[in-house]
């Protein structure tokens, strides 16, 4: 897969879209925008309840987000295409997608911004999910910092409860790691969010 070096107008409308309808009807609160590195590969880490995480997540931001969706969602005839072009990538879930894992470090390495959850996949009830091991193995691997995110009421948009979402500050992984701190940087990532 091949990087895009600028912005589609697709994602740059979609994105002005979501800012303006979180603001209005959502009154969405921002804070810790400044945790965001200016410059460099990093991964965003949200928690994550809701399908509208990852949109309200870029929105916020002033630099592009790239994100992983279940390759399913690629094969749904038009809205395949639009995703392509709001930079989500597809990932096979169940097994090891090895093309995908060296586009997600080829854009780490090309210094953008990734959006992965430590949860590895949305929570129902709302409660904070068990840290995988995902983020942690590729922000090792990558040498990236982590900037855990909070999100909140974002399962409770049909009620139009005010939507917060909080940037933490950068958590970075150890320079010499093992398979065991690839949990245990994800959990210390969730903690920050609880913390938060």
């Amino acid at each position: 897969m091949q990087i895009k070096e600028k912005s589609s107008i697709l994602f740059l409308l979609g994105r002005q879209f979501f800012r303006v309808m979180f603001s209005l009807l959502y009154r969405w609160e921002i804070n810790g925008i400044e945790n965001i590195p200016k410059y460099g590969g990093a991964i965003i880490a949200p928690n994550h309840v809701s399908f509208f995480d990852p949109p309200l997540t870029g929105a916020a931001m002033k630099r592009p987000l790239y994100f992983m969706a279940k390759k399913e969602l690629f094969d749904i005839p038009i809205f395949g295409k639009i995703i392509k072009q709001t930079n989500a990538f597809p990932v096979k879930r169940g097994i090891q997608d090895i093309s995908t894992m060296k586009y997600v470090f080829s854009l780490l390495r090309n210094e953008h911004l990734l959006l992965m959850f430590p949860e590895g996949t949305r929570s129902k009830s709302g409660v904070l999910g068990k840290a995988k091991s995902g983020i942690g193995m590729i922000a090792c691997n990558a040498q990236v910092p982590l900037i855990p995110v909070k999100i909140e009421n974002t399962n409770k948009m049909i009620k139009f409860k005010q939507i917060k979402i909080k940037y933490g500050q950068p958590i970075y992984p150890p320079k010499e790691f093992s398979k065991k701190d690839y949990v245990n940087l994800s959990q210390e990532v969730l903690d920050a969010i609880i913390k938060m």
